[in-house]
């Protein structure tokens, strides 16, 4: 498995993940509503200003193969500059290893990278395979969000996880290079 950052190239596989409803799964709304290819390039090109991030990295997750499988993503949660992450993959790569690992990269990419205390994950209270990739890559469970999103018809707890620069220690996946 490889992590990439997204490309040009790859908006074609963006839009049939965003554009098909068992992409998301059961336990989320689709993030974004039928998403034209055409809107999903303007957006690329012309990122919208977000008010909430003054960072958002997307990266594709992919099979040394080169196939695309799903993506991640880290965003700077404003006010409080808190790093947050996230990953979807395609529902056949799903249950195979792949999120506890894409999550773990970016656990150790972010706090070998960046100068950051603290990275948190939101998850529905009812995805128990989400809470266990999140453990898996080190995250601990803070509590419980009330209503925080609009699931479905129905206003859905989530539950917030992070893992401190302190409890990371080390990169599990990745290695430091010290320069000679």
């Amino acid at each position: 498995m490889n992590l990439r950052v997204l490309e040009r190239d790859d908006i074609d596989f963006l839009a049939e993940c965003f554009n098909n409803m068992y992409f998301w799964g059961e336990y989320s709304n689709p993030v974004f509503e039928q998403t034209s290819k055409s809107g999903l390039m303007q957006n690329f090109d012309n990122p919208p200003n977000i008010a909430i991030s003054i960072e958002w990295k997307k990266f594709i997750v992919q099979k040394k193969d080169g196939n695309r499988m799903g993506f991640v993503w880290h965003f700077i949660n404003q006010p409080y500059g808190v790093m947050e992450i996230g990953c979807f993959f395609v529902p056949s790569e799903r249950g195979k290893g792949y999120g506890a690992e894409a999550t773990q990269l970016m656990v150790d990419y972010l706090f070998l990278s960046k100068n950051i205390g603290r990275i948190q994950a939101c998850t529905n209270v009812r995805n128990k395979t989400a809470q266990k990739v999140l453990e898996k890559a080190g995250l601990k469970i803070e509590g419980t969000i009330r209503k925080l999103l609009f699931v479905r018809g129905a206003w859905t707890d989530y539950h917030l996880y992070s893992i401190l620069r302190e409890e990371w220690k080390e990169p599990k996946i990745l290695t430091r290079t010290e320069k000679k």
